[in-house]
Formats: structure tokens, sequence, C-alpha cells
């Protein structure tokens, strides 16, 4: 006979990761998978200075490690598996593993999402080392530096804003028109008035610029020009993309973007079908949250295996 899991977690996130420390400790049975690297994006940001109990910080790919090690030593079984669908049977969910079914009472959504990117030279090879995606998690780094910043949403002129706090100086590139709310665009006018942060518009990157194993200006261009903007660092904010691909054909609602709709226990419009962290819409995309929303979910989880268990 097929093994039913009790939950089935798709992603190994801090947030899984979270909710498997909860749900292996009331012995439920859990089985995470995950086809990138175990600790979601934490694992791939070189420091993280603002996750609570670390005074000096701590290195992502540590704190990764450490929550991961947390599970298992509860018993939680984390494997690589790439996850291509989801099937709602009733009391029990198909979750489709590397091409193989996998059935389970409960199934856990915490793939997260990732940085748009500009595809440019020197973005990847840079991340976390003078290209980065989030203003709060990296913008006390550069106290002091020069910064470019590229995009023209509310999360670009959101960002920036804030890292007026820590630079001396930001160039925005705006690859077309500014699209953030007329509030927004009333607030960037004081640091533009300022001198504190420069407008770019109408103006590509297309080139991060690095010697001696740092970051030092960007290149772009604007009105068929090359341009060069000296820069100690790059903060991307172009969107995100929720890795929710395996979704489009499941029964579970997307809110516009790709994000998953939740209710106030974090299910989904599936029973049995929770999601929590970065890949929830409404989600604050912050390590600290992710992790709670996770034990919340796991909570919930136990509550409802329970529930199923007793009819």
């Amino acid at each position: 006979m097929t093994k039913i899991r009790d939950v089935v977690m798709i992603g190994a996130g801090p947030s899984a990761l979270s909710a498997a420390i909860y749900t292996t400790r009331e012995e439920v049975d859990t089985v995470l998978y995950d086809k990138g690297v175990f600790g979601g994006l934490a694992a791939i940001t070189d420091w993280i200075d603002n996750y609570p109990g670390f005074t000096d910080g701590i290195a992502g790919m540590k704190l990764a490690e450490q929550m991961q090690g947390q599970a298992e030593r509860f018993g939680a079984n984390i494997e690589f598996g790439d996850v291509s669908a989801i099937r709602d049977n009733g009391t029990t969910k198909t979750v489709v593993v590397d091409g193989e079914d996998v059935e389970a009472k409960a199934v856990l959504i915490a793939t997260g999402s990732d940085y748009k990117k500009l595809g440019i030279p020197g973005e990847k090879e840079f991340y976390g080392r003078g290209v980065h995606y989030c203003a709060t998690c990296d913008g006390a780094f550069y106290r002091e530096k020069k910064l470019v910043v590229v995009g023209g949403g509310n999360s670009a002129i959101q960002e920036a804003i804030f890292l007026t706090r820590f630079t001396t100086h930001i160039d925005l590139l705006v690859r077309s028109s500014i699209k953030a709310t007329e509030i927004l665009q009333r607030d960037l006018q004081k640091f533009t008035d300022s001198g504190q942060i420069t407008v770019h518009l109408e103006t590509s990157t297309d080139e991060i610029v690095t010697e001696d194993n740092k970051v030092t200006a960007v290149k772009g261009t604007k009105a068929g020009q090359s341009v060069e903007f000296v820069a100690d660092g790059v903060f991307v904010f172009v969107g995100l993309k929720p890795n929710t691909d395996f979704l489009k054909d499941s029964e579970i609602d997307l809110d516009e973007v790709g994000l998953v709709k939740t209710d106030g226990n974090l299910m989904t419009s599936v029973p049995g079908i929770f999601c929590s962290g970065d890949v929830r819409s409404g989600a604050t995309m912050q390590i600290a949250s992710a992790v709670g929303e996770g034990a919340n979910a796991a909570l919930n989880i136990r509550e409802y295996i329970e529930d199923l268990d007793r009819q």
C-alpha cells in the first residue's frame, strides 16, 4: 500500500523549516521537498543583520544550516525534489515529485519568491557582494557610500528613500518613467530637491562594473548614449517572481501577480493545503515574519489533521 504522509512541505526555506520544527516536535510525520538550496533566499544571502537573537548578525548560509539541523533533529525528512503538481483527492492530497506521486493528509506550500533579475554582466557574480535586492537587509552595509538603485515602481522608490539614511548619494536608474504612486513620487521629490537622490529616466542598466573583486560602477544607456555611474553597491527593485508555476493548473487561487491567496488560518482555497512565507499573498518578505508564519501554519496543520483523523 502507498504510504500516506501526514504533511508534505514544498520548499525548504525559513518558513517551511520553522513549520517542520513545530510539526515534528508534535510527532507529525513531515517531509520537505526543495529543488534548490535548502534555506531558500536566506541561504544565498551573504549576511543577515536583522534576524532576532544574533547581536552581530549571522551569515545567511549559517542561519539556514542551523534551521535545517534543528528541523532534522526533531525528525523532519528534507529531500531534494522538484514538485510539478498538486492534486486534491478530498481527504488526501497528491504531490507530484520528480514525476512520482507522494500522498499526504495535508500540504504546506512555502516555495517563496525569487527576485526578478536584470540579466546583465556582474549581477549574478556579485549577488550579496555588491548587488542586492533588499534594502532593509543590506542597506546598513553602505554607510557613507554611493549607491545605484534600479527600478521605478513603488518598491524601488520606497527602498531608495530608505537607503538615504545610510548613503551619501543615490543614482536612481529608471528604464522608462516612474510608475510609483503620486504620494511616493511627492516623497521622492523631497530627496531629489535635497540632492540625496538623482533620478535618471529612460536609462537602461547594462553592466555592473567591478574591480579588485568589488563593485565600482554601473554602465547604462540614456538617449542612445553610454553613461556610467560610480557606485559602491547596486540595489535592484524590478519586482518579485513568485515560485508558483507548478500551481497554474491547480484549483488553488492565486492573486494578480501569482502569489497564493490564504484565509486567516493560512489555508488556501483548497482545504488541507496551506501556505506560508514569501509566496503567500500579503507576505512582508522578511525572514522573521516568514518564520512566524511557518510556526502558525504548523499549528493549523496539526489541528486540521487531528480533525481529519476524528472523522
